[in-house]
């Protein structure tokens, strides 16, 4: 069965904002509410693969701690700014 685009944004935002450790779910789901919406197939893609990442290595690219793997850099950038906002 194929999930339907409404149903697998609403998927990832909840996965956004029920993470590990509370400041992911802060940051993630305030992305998620801002840019899921309007983004291709491909960029839901990388956002749900990046979903599956761990915590800890999420807030630590996020927040510059740590260099983002290639695959994410460019989202976990966009992740950044809208942190920032």
């Amino acid at each position: 069965m194929t999930e339907t685009r409404e149903n697998r944004i609403k998927r990832m935002k909840m996965r956004s904002m029920r993470r590990g450790i509370k400041e992911m779910d802060l940051i993630l789901s305030a992305y998620a509410e801002r840019s899921l919406d309007a983004m291709d197939d491909s960029g839901l893609d990388l956002y749900d693969a990046l979903l599956h990442e761990n915590d800890q290595d999420l807030y630590q690219w996020v927040t510059g701690q740590a260099k983002t793997p290639e695959p994410f850099a460019g989202l976990i950038a966009e992740i950044s700014q809208t942190f920032q906002k």
